[in-house]
């Protein structure tokens, strides 16, 4: 049984509505008004039983009951009119925000709803449905591009372990010592890999929430750079500390720990043996903010845009060097960082003079005071 739609819903409200208000009228015009009005005559000195009084209540209801009437039937048109186009335009506009839920639930996530202009309450509702739709088509075109990409950074390292095991089972090599290392450099790309995946995309659906406390720069860039130093000792490149005065912040240390770190791994893997890296923090009016330099690869101005997306590399600049680490890098931790920086309301950029001219990473936090050497804060 098929439902009736809220516009005639509407329309038959302010249909009973209007049919009470007439009957409140009617009841006042026939029962009260003739009362009042003859007790009116009395108080003039009309005396009741007169031929002026009879000829006065005879005008009155002469004059009453037209003139009510033909009011009664303009307003109750003018009424139905106006209730009728209003329910029209609402069923219209219901109906329309129905069939774009529907859409969006079949997947169409290029569809707007139109504001009818029926009031703020309405075009809220539509923005918030377009709004929907859109995040929505966002989430959907970064779900598949993340497969596509997920799918051809396993493809490396999974045809490379699936080489070697077929060499070894066909006798063509022995598991030694070196077979063993590519294997095993192999899995951890692929466990990176996995890692990455999971924690960026707990980061971007809020899944992973950001636990503030006070903390100083410089307390940041020191357990960045310890956690750092031995990948930089066996890689053979310089970690420099450029810490000026320590700036209080107010953030979640593990998460801006790992942003930091991120940097710095990005920054080891494209910088060349005997190469620099400089990690710096400083105050910048009511921000805190941290860069990280190196000598390495650099790179080139129109592949900046894109340095933080989703698995993106430039095969002419900051491209993988083999050889750059035991698991090498997943192609996320850029995203990663630019995630987390974002979830404490800071910023995050890249700068390069272009290839061969190094890289400089910036990250501004908000800042919540400065001190000189380490600080002490309350929480």
């Amino acid at each position: 049984m098929r439902r009736i739609g809220f516009g005639t819903r509407l329309f038959l409200a302010s249909s009973l509505v209007l049919i009470g208000c007439l009957a409140t009228a009617a009841v006042m015009s026939v029962l009260i008004a003739p009362s009042l009005f003859h007790d009116h005559l009395m108080q003039a000195g009309i005396s009741e039983d007169s031929d002026l009084a009879a000829h006065i209540e005879m005008a009155f209801r002469g004059t009453l009951f037209p003139a009510w009437g033909i009011a009664a039937v303009v307003a109750v048109l003018i009424a139905l009119a106006v209730s009728w186009w209003l329910a029209r335009r609402v069923d219209r506009s219901v109906a329309a925000l129905a069939e774009s839920a529907g859409d969006i639930a079949r997947g169409r996530y290029d569809t707007t709803v139109v504001d009818a202009g029926l009031g703020r309450e309405f075009a809220d509702l539509a923005d918030a449905v377009n709004r929907l739709a859109h995040r929505l088509g966002e989430t959907e075109t970064t779900r598949r591009r993340m497969l596509a990409d997920l799918g051809h950074e396993m493809r490396t390292p999974i045809a490379t372990i699936e080489s070697h095991l077929e060499a070894l089972e066909d006798g063509v090599r022995v598991a030694d010592a070196d077979l063993i290392r590519v294997l095993r450099t192999g899995t951890r790309r692929l466990a990176r890999l996995a890692e990455d995946v999971n924690a960026v995309s707990r980061v971007q659906e809020g899944l992973d929430a950001v636990r503030p406390e006070p903390t100083t720069s410089d307390e940041l860039v020191r357990a960045a750079v310890t956690a750092a130093g031995k990948a930089y000792s066996d890689a053979g490149i310089a970690l420099v500390v450029d810490a000026g005065p320590a700036v209080a912040v107010h953030a979640d240390p593990a998460r801006i720990g790992q942003v930091l770190g991120n940097l710095l791994d990005n920054a080891r893997r494209h910088t060349p043996s005997g190469g620099t890296v400089t990690i710096a923090a400083r105050g910048d009016g009511d921000r805190a903010v941290f860069t990280v330099a190196d000598t390495g690869e650099g790179i080139a101005a129109d592949h900046l845009p894109h340095v933080f997306d989703r698995f993106y590399r430039a095969d002419t600049a900051r491209g993988r060097r083999e050889g750059s680490g035991p698991d090498g890098g997943s192609g996320i931790g850029l995203t990663i960082a630019r995630s987390l920086v974002d979830a404490h309301g800071g910023d995050i950029s890249a700068t390069s003079d272009g290839p061969a001219s190094g890289a400089v990473f910036t990250v501004s936090l908000p800042a919540s005071g400065m001190s000189e050497g380490s600080a002490n804060l309350d929480p």
